[in-house]
């Protein structure tokens, strides 16, 4: 048996195909169900809104930023083409920011709806799991304290891979791909965090769980990083992303795991009968 209570997946490419099809299953469900995907819509239009303005802001006052930053450069001659290219610099960064974060954003501000979209998911599929609710409150504020967790994995390894982008020739082949596998790995840890929780999976053994499932992880959401890249595909993208991680962990990553049922070495004891 495996970690998570059944044989194990397959590995390597065939597992990368296989999480590439529960994001396409995804997609095709809210395309089935156009009134969930439009639901699934209302948050990721709200946390667009916040970014676009946030982002139009630092556009427009990245230059009065990089003034702020840079007070050593006043008496220099060449401080204004040098301070325009330090508020290009911190634009870029802002905008790798946004990327990064936008999942993470949107899903704390959709908590309620995709809760209730994912639930939707796993009826169709059979019914819900029981015993892993939490209150509200309770589930928003785990929500953004993992968020959070999440946020400092994702700059730990996005800061040197940013500085690693300058190296001749490494930093345009070998860095953009380390740091698709990267996020997308950590965009699979955000999505799949809904249906997990739902189980009574915590931050640690929902980690645990996909870094066994490594190939499956990334097939589903390097992709989808992907694709969030083009500007506003994620917004439209978003609600089947949710519904095709419910499927990866119902079908794929933990259809056999009951809350509290961890066994000391954070792996998931198989429920079934013999």
């Amino acid at each position: 048996m495996s970690g998570i209570g059944r044989p194990a997946g397959r590995r390597g490419v065939g597992g990368f195909a296989e999480g590439v099809g529960f994001s396409l299953r995804g997609l095709a469900w809210v395309a089935r169900h156009p009134l969930w995907w439009l639901f699934g819509l209302i948050p990721a239009l709200i946390a667009l809104a916040l970014y676009v303005a946030a982002l139009g802001w630092l556009g427009t006052h990245a230059t009065d930023v990089a003034a702020w930053a840079t007070p050593f450069a006043d008496d220099w001659g060449w401080r204004d083409v040098f301070r325009t290219l330090v508020g290009l610099m911190i634009f870029v960064a802002g905008l790798a920011l946004a990327v990064l974060t936008f999942t993470a954003v949107t899903l704390v501000i959709g908590d309620p709806f995709y809760e209730k979209l994912s639930e939707k998911v796993e009826e169709d599929l059979g019914g819900l799991p029981g015993g892993g609710d939490l209150p509200f409150w309770a589930s928003l504020f785990r929500s953004i304290r993992d968020s959070l967790v999440t946020l400092w994995w994702v700059l730990l390894f996005s800061v040197p891979l940013f500085v690693l982008g300058f190296v001749p020739v490494v930093g345009q082949t070998v860095v953009p791909v380390v740091g698709a596998l990267v996020s997308g790995f950590f965009l699979t840890v955000e999505l799949t965090a809904l249906a997990m929780e739902r189980r009574g999976l915590r931050r640690k053994e929902r980690f645990a769980l996909l870094r066994s499932n490594m190939s499956a992880s990334l097939g589903f959401g390097v992709p989808l990083f992907v694709a969030f890249m083009v500007p506003f595909l994620s917004v439209l993208l978003m609600p089947g992303a949710v519904a095709g991680a419910a499927m990866l962990v119902r079908m794929r990553l933990a259809p056999t795991t009951v809350p509290g049922q961890w066994a000391p070495d954070g792996q998931a004891r198989d429920t079934r009968p013999a």
